[in-house]
């Protein structure tokens, strides 16, 4: 189990890749990715793990009524990346 810790004060990550999303800020260390249509696809999330910041992609599951996570990576980009390629 990993422990959540805000780590971020200064905004969204930027994302590096020529991407349509957008990142749309939810709460602290937490951004809605929404696509070029307005429909979120999914939550980008920063976690720090043994002292390094993760990116965590994470999409709701409604017959569950659950968050999954989709998985960890090490850069804003690849999480999106995830998100737009699991629809």
């Amino acid at each position: 189990m990993s422990a959540l810790v805000e780590t971020r004060t200064s905004g969204a990550p930027l994302l590096r890749s020529r991407t349509s999303m957008r990142l749309v800020a939810a709460a602290p260390s937490l951004w809605r990715v929404v696509d070029p249509g307005g429909r979120v696809i999914g939550h980008l999330q920063e976690v720090a793990q043994a002292g390094a910041i993760r990116f965590r992609a994470r999409r709701y599951s409604p017959a569950a009524r659950v968050f999954r996570d989709l998985g960890d990576f090490w850069n804003a980009d690849d999480a999106v990346e995830c998100l737009a390629f699991a629809r």
